[in-house]
């Protein structure tokens, strides 16, 4: 089994993104979240980068993108007690809401890309 832990060792939030499913989760300063996977192969199961982003670090947010390397990309993420952490966990209310309006925003300006390329082609037949 492949086993990667991952620490807030900041004063804020960690947020861990499990990848390439795009997955979140939140960490409390101190908190502590392992990564495993039933990968046994030789080559490496995990790894991690860190980036800035401006907005987030003001807020007191840092961001760490835990990649699964090798095996099932569909890894465990538990806490130190070996509870399952699900994606969202500790998610706070205010970003879920600013990412829901987003997601909402984007499918609107899509069906009305879509409305108006369908009002374009009008009648036209493609043959």
């Amino acid at each position: 089994m492949a086993v990667m832990d991952v620490r807030d060792d900041s004063k804020g939030w960690l947020v861990m993104w499990l990848e390439p499913l795009g997955e979140d989760r939140w960490l409390r300063p101190d908190e502590n979240f392992r990564v495993r996977s039933d990968y046994n192969g030789d080559e490496l199961a995990f790894s991690i980068t860190f980036w800035v982003d401006d907005n987030d670090r003001s807020a007191g947010i840092e961001n760490a993108a835990v990649w699964i390397e090798a095996g099932d990309c569909y890894a465990e993420v538990v806490d130190r007690a070996g509870n399952l952490i699900e994606c969202g966990h500790q998610r706070p209310a205010e970003v879920d809401r600013r990412w829901q309006a987003s997601l909402e925003e984007a499918q609107k300006r899509a069906a009305d890309r879509k409305r108006a390329a369908d009002r374009k082609g009008g009648g036209e037949t493609v043959g």
